[in-house]
């Protein structure tokens, strides 16, 4: 054996669980864009198309947390290449779905398969690379989860526009068994992999089961379904409360959880865990108001929005394998991470004081600020929040933090489009409060629209048309205030973590966390 031959199989090992975690993450964006066609080519309503979207991210919410219990129950390596072949399979099923009630089934069974890859792959490469490398380690992840739902959009776009919405599912196939092919070749289970096999907590499953899937259907729909107006919402709501406030009780309980909540006593964990879900929280809040502002008030096409994206998903991927040396070569990663969400909230504060001339410049230079930043907080913040956690637990932490960065992206957008809405119907209201017949400004723009359309004063419907140019111009700036309050209080938000950096100190003694009753 050859002294670099531990180098080679390391990083083998992180090629080969990269890219199922990259085409899984995909797969929560690359449908959005498809969902006209499909519904046209299934005959369904849209509320019925959306369905599509929630099931996938109510099963994979489900399973996400559980994914340590599962690999401890069946051996990691084992439950990696059923999870792997699952979501290829199921994404053969939802290509071929003849009929909306099977491509939904069929999404819930790819959202199961699926679930698991990103807490393995992440529980995977901190166990290979050693602990002055787990920077290195939650790059290599980083360019993965971070670029992934950037693309997807694009890609799906592209796939939908020149072949199918079918093909947006059979492109996971090739890459399937590329990575069952190598992960039965290079991963192998660490010895204490089976140290807690045999004990099902049945109650802890249950309620989790049912608790995360009625918020995952709450923050999906609620928005559409007009939130608590909708006796939908408040049923699911209330269940939802219930079940995740016993499934806590029962957790701290039984002797063996189904996922271990005791690593909260650790700090630097239970404000890692608080940081990347505000983080989250905030970054898709951005994600999903930036291209509507493009597209709706700026007139952009979907491929100049996401032009607009781009550079920003190119400066995540370069300024990644930075962070991830700067913490190899012992630069401290609450202080990248300080750094990281300081360029966030200078980015999101930009966004803020975007206009309704803004140019292309002007839209995509806060995106580059903001991922630059998003670049500093992934990786630091993944390889701090492990820092004291023993391997054999490494499993259930990297559940609990990919759950809690996928809510924190859920709660981003139903918060961000929510506050949006409301925020342009008060600004709306508070513009019309102003355009009375009385009004000077209004007159003026009267006479100077009537101009312009060649009508008159004494023509009512010249008046009338003028009028409605005005009011539509009137909505616009509603708007665009609008977007502007949503960016704000992100920027707020973000800028709020940057204390909480200084509580996650480096690594305890050994054995310092105390996972067991």
């Amino acid at each position: 054996m050859t002294a670099t031959h531990p180098d080679r199989r390391k990083w083998a090992i992180a090629l080969t669980v990269i890219i199922p975690t990259f085409i899984e993450v995909m797969d929560t964006s690359v449908v959005n864009v498809s969902l006209p066609h499909i519904q046209g080519s299934l005959n369904a309503g849209l509320d019925e198309v959306t369905w599509v979207l929630t099931s996938y991210l109510v099963s994979n919410a489900i399973i996400i947390p559980i994914t340590g219990w599962l690999a401890s129950l069946f051996g990691r390596r084992n439950y990696l290449l059923f999870s792997i072949v699952v979501f290829t399979l199921s994404s053969v099923l939802c290509g071929a779905a003849p009929s909306l009630e099977v491509l939904v089934m069929a999404r819930v069974l790819q959202g199961l398969g699926g679930g698991g890859l990103q807490p393995l792959s992440q529980a995977i490469l901190l166990e290979t690379f050693p602990v002055r490398e787990h920077g290195v380690a939650m790059a290599v992840f980083g360019m993965g989860v971070v670029f992934a739902p950037i693309l997807g959009p694009v890609l799906g776009g592209f796939i939908t526009d020149n072949w199918s919405w079918r093909w947006v599912f059979y492109i996971n196939v090739p890459m399937g068994f590329l990575a069952v092919f190598m992960a039965g070749l290079f991963v192998h289970d660490p010895p204490y992999i089976r140290a807690h096999a045999g004990r099902i907590d049945r109650w802890g499953l249950a309620l989790l089961t049912v608790g995360l899937g009625c918020l995952q259907v709450v923050l999906d729909k609620g928005q559409r379904e007009d939130w608590f107006a909708s006796h939908f919402i408040v049923t699911l709501s209330i269940i939802a409360v219930v079940a995740l406030a016993a499934f806590i009780v029962v957790e701290l309980r039984v002797p063996h959880p189904v996922v271990n909540l005791r690593v909260f006593k650790d700090a630097t964990f239970a404000a890692g865990n608080f940081t990347m879900f505000t983080g989250y929280f905030c970054l898709f809040g951005s994600i999903v108001l930036l291209p509507l502002y493009l597209q709706n008030l700026m007139g952009y096409t979907a491929l100049w929005a996401g032009l607009v994206l781009g550079p920003g998903g190119l400066a995540s991927l370069m300024i990644m394998p930075v962070a991830g040396m700067l913490m190899k070569r012992g630069v401290g990663p609450n202080r990248l991470l300080a750094v990281g969400l300081a360029l966030a909230a200078v980015a999101l504060s930009l966004m803020s004081r975007l206009n309704l001339q803004a140019d292309f410049f002007s839209a995509a230079w806060p995106r580059i600020v903001q991922a630059l930043g998003m670049g500093l907080f992934f990786v630091p913040l993944s390889a701090a929040t492990y820092v004291n956690i023993p391997r054999e637990h490494m499993g259930n932490a990297t559940g609990i933090f990919n759950l809690l960065r996928n809510l924190g992206g859920s709660f981003g957008v139903a918060f961000s489009t929510t506050v949006l809405s409301q925020r342009s119907q008060w600004h709306q209201n508070m513009l019309v409060d102003q355009l009375t017949p009385f009004d000077l400004p209004l007159r003026r723009a009267m006479d100077k629209m009537l101009t312009l359309m060649g009508g008159d004063w004494s023509s009512f419907y010249d008046r009338q048309l003028a009028l409605a140019s005005i009011y539509g111009e009137t909505s616009r700036q509603a708007s665009m205030m609008a977007f502007n309050d949503t960016f704000w209080l992100f920027a707020w938000f973000t800028a709020a973590l940057v204390p909480l950096t200084f509580v996650m100190r480096g690594p305890r003694k050994p054995h310092a966390v105390v996972m067991k009753p």
